[in-house]
């Protein structure tokens, strides 16, 4: 029996035997109708995931660094390699660590700005990585001492942007200043033989704008400066739909950045970006089941402190759908329906609301999609609830992202 490691725990798993061509794989209602699950179980598909990094890695104008902390599991990452992705931003020596056991010839890129100092040494000396992100002079001193100021370092340099039109705003915690920004680049460059500036948006960006803005901002640092840069990175933030959101295509994100990074005028310079959620969202779906039903509200086994964490407070809706195996079919007509999960905790609770038959009862099962991207790790151990089994399947997405058949096919 395989495991994973949870935050505080170690969760067994049951996984379907993997098959070289994904429709030899089973569909979820038939996984659902032969084991008839009692605990959460997260339902991979490997084709959906090589297809989106398919379309990315096709698509974007550079290199393609997958977010590892999106979904580290490592069925997850190995879809990706298929897919074609190989590079990897990774935020700790622990996902370093993961990458490099998985494959040995990846390009590992360290993209947190405050690294501790051994998980630097490590990742320098033991891992082979050399490209390193910061913010501060002090985390410049830190790389430099701990890599025993190598000949060979990639120093990227993460500007701070201004808050935008991002579902999850990621400009309080990390960022230089612009004159800060300035300031580094010039000392970086110094130790530097790879010498980048980076920024993020925000998570689920939903303005491909926000890219050319940030863009115009990297520009003008860049030129108060005076170096040579040879990376640009535009982070993450790339977005996905979800019930109540229908983002712009993922074409109009790649031309903003391409006509923006070509207004830099930056000919020796690579272009980088750090998708997770668009690799990943909908290439997982979490399937589980109804324990009681009070009115409008629906007690499952799952909930804030395992996969559902989005769906809580900041209040994600999800695709839904019942599954009902070897009963009679569902009623036609949707209710809209909250979820409360198995803890004892009351704030275990998502709103949604989520459209389901309105004759749902104890013992249905539910299949909830775009769980790929901050599903799975984020689960905790809370209450004892920390057990899921894992399963891939053939399923299309529950939600696909318009243009995506299209992208894969052009891709």
């Amino acid at each position: 029996m395989s495991q994973t490691r949870f935050r505080g725990a170690v969760a067994p798993l049951r996984r379907r035997p993997a098959a070289e061509r994904a429709l030899t794989l089973p569909r979820v209602d038939e996984v659902v109708a032969t084991d008839r699950p009692s605990e959460p179980m997260h339902c991979l598909r490997p084709a959906t995931l090589a297809g989106a990094a398919r379309r990315f890695v096709g698509s974007f104008p550079g290199d393609v660094l997958y977010a590892v902390k999106c979904n580290p599991e490592p069925s997850v990452l190995r879809a990706l390699w298929a897919g074609g992705v190989r590079h990897f931003d990774c935020a700790s020596a622990g996902e370093v660590r993961l990458v490099r056991q998985m494959f040995p010839k990846a390009q590992i890129h360290f993209m947190h700005p405050v690294k501790s100092r051994a998980a630097i040494a490590e990742a320098y000396s033991r891992h082979g990585v050399r490209d390193f992100v910061l913010d501060s002079l002090e985390e410049l001193h830190k790389i430099l001492q701990e890599t025993n100021h190598a000949a060979d370092l990639g120093l990227v340099v993460r500007l701070a942007t201004p808050k935008g039109s991002a579902v999850y705003d990621l400009s309080g915690k990390f960022g230089a200043t612009a004159a800060e920004g300035a300031m580094l680049l010039r000392e970086a460059r110094r130790h530097a033989v790879k010498l980048g500036v980076s920024f993020h948006v925000g998570s689920q960006c939903l303005e491909p704008a926000a890219y050319s803005r940030a863009l115009e901002l990297a520009g003008s640092v860049i030129r108060d400066a005076d170096v040579v840069v040879d990376v640009v990175d535009v982070g993450g933030g790339f977005p996905v739909s979800y019930p109540d959101v229908t983002p712009p295509p993922l074409g109009d994100y790649f031309t903003a950045i391409a006509d923006g990074f070509a207004k830099l005028g930056l000919p020796q310079a690579r272009l980088w970006a750090e998708p997770g959620r668009a690799l990943v969202a909908g290439g997982a779906s979490v399937v589980v089941q109804v324990e009681m039903r009070r009115g409008d509200a629906l007690y499952v086994n799952d909930g804030v402190y395992g996969s559902l964490s989005d769906a809580g407070v900041p209040g994600f809706r999800f695709p839904v759908r019942l599954i009902r195996p070897g009963q009679p079919q569902p009623s036609d007509a949707l209710q809209e329906f909250s979820f409360f999960g198995p803890s004892c905790d009351s704030a275990d609770y998502m709103r949604g609301p989520f459209l389901l038959p309105e004759d749902i009862r104890e013992g249905d099962w539910i299949e909830i999609g775009q769980l790929g991207a901050y599903g799975g790790c984020l689960r905790t151990a809370f209450n004892g609830f920390d057990r899921v089994l894992l399963a891939e399947v053939h399923d299309a997405p529950l939600l696909e992202t318009p243009g995506y058949a299209e992208e894969v096919a052009a891709a």
